[in-house]
């Protein structure tokens, strides 16, 4: 499971990543929605063990070490990080993307078998400007499950691509569904979908929560019996009270 608890990323002059809170476990897709870029590749970095936070708690199978948070993971199509470069062609990123690979595995893993094992020869000569929103996607995620050491997938703003979610969001709930190798993913997003009824949070969460004003109960009453309080649902998106990771290390060393 990835928990994370009021992360948050200090910026020049605001918080680059405002205090969030979520948690997703494998077999689970999960969509985190911010208005602003930025903030959503923040959070992906964050997540994905690319970025050390400025305070909060983040674990990964209850282990709250940024290298193991970062080789459980695979970050996808970040803009400005790790997406694919325009003057690419398919073969070239592909060749590129295998050699990340740790070594013992990189063996078998040439670029021109992948591509025909993974039915992607009809496209391995075009720019990776000219795949479409969908194509992309399958590629993208493709090679980063190339890995097998990869459990946690982290998919920056998937939509940005396209306004159809059926471009990306059916490819994404296929990893997270499979029952092979199930796998806990996490989408920033601009906004949810209207039709998502999963799993979802909203970033920059702990400070709205923090900013609404207490319910003041109003008096029952008198002839009225007393009733008690329905009990709350559990919601992914908030923490579990019992659950108390360890606070994050802000380690030196290189993730790597």
């Amino acid at each position: 499971m990835l928990f994370v608890q009021q992360l948050h990323v200090r910026g020049r002059r605001d918080d680059l990543l405002p205090p969030t809170s979520l948690r997703v476990s494998r077999g689970e897709l999960l969509l985190v929605a911010a208005d602003r870029q930025d903030q959503r590749t923040a959070l992906a970095l964050t997540i994905s063990g690319r970025m050390k936070p400025t305070g909060g708690q983040v674990t990964w199978g209850g282990h709250s070490r940024i290298k193991a948070l970062r080789l459980a993971s695979a970050l996808v199509d970040s803009p400005g990080v790790n997406e694919p470069e325009q003057h690419l062609s398919v073969r070239d990123l592909v060749t590129e993307d295998l050699a990340l690979v740790p070594r013992r595995y990189r063996g078998a893993l040439l670029s021109k078998p992948w591509l025909k094992v993974n039915r992607f020869e009809d496209i391995a000569d075009l720019w990776t400007e000219q795949l479409a929103a969908g194509k992309r996607m399958e590629l993208l995620t493709a090679l980063a499950l190339a890995n097998p050491n990869a459990d946690l997938l982290v998919v920056d703003s998937p939509d940005r691509h396209s306004a159809n979610v059926a471009d990306w969001l059916p490819r994404l709930q296929e990893l997270a569904y499979d029952g092979g190798r199930p796998l806990a993913v996490v989408a920033t997003v601009t906004a949810l979908p209207d039709s998502w009824t999963g799993p979802a949070a909203v970033i920059g969460n702990e400070v709205r929560a923090a900013e609404e004003p207490a319910a003041t109960p109003e008096a029952a009453p008198e002839s009225a019996p007393a009733q008690s309080a329905p009990a709350r649902p559990a919601s992914i998106n908030e923490p579990d009270p019992a659950y108390e990771p360890e606070t994050l290390l802000l380690e030196t060393e290189d993730a790597k």
